[in-house]
């Protein structure tokens, strides 16, 4: 019922930076929280950075300063600013989604797009 479409993954230098982008769509009432989480090889998925629709944020320690997540409601779009990127920040990288629906709050997930930062 809800579709979300990650873009804007890819490779990049260690120190450089990258933009996610991540927009919703089908049939909602509306969308209370909007997050990145990314997922390493071998690792589990972790949560990078969520915003809700006051505009509070939250960010995973590692990621505190260097990253920014950013919303626009109108658009039912959500953007992850990734600067100083290090090796580490390999993963790919979900948008994840609390909607409400006509049955009720749920959660839904991106199929993922890969960043790789490597020299």
């Amino acid at each position: 019922q809800v579709q979300l479409v990650e873009s804007g993954g890819g490779l990049v230098q260690p120190g450089g930076s990258l933009s996610l982008s991540c927009g919703a769509s089908g049939r909602f009432v509306s969308i209370y929280a909007m997050g990145w989480y990314r997922q390493a090889p071998g690792k589990q998925r972790e949560l990078v950075a969520i915003i809700i629709n006051s505009g509070r944020t939250n960010y995973t320690d590692s990621v505190r300063g260097r990253f920014t997540i950013s919303r626009d409601n109108a658009k039912n779009t959500v953007s992850l600013r990734m600067n100083s990127l290090k090796p580490e920040d390999t993963a790919v990288y979900y948008c994840k989604a609390e909607a409400l629906v006509a049955y009720g709050p749920r959660y839904y997930w991106g199929q993922g797009t890969q960043v790789t930062v490597s020299s």
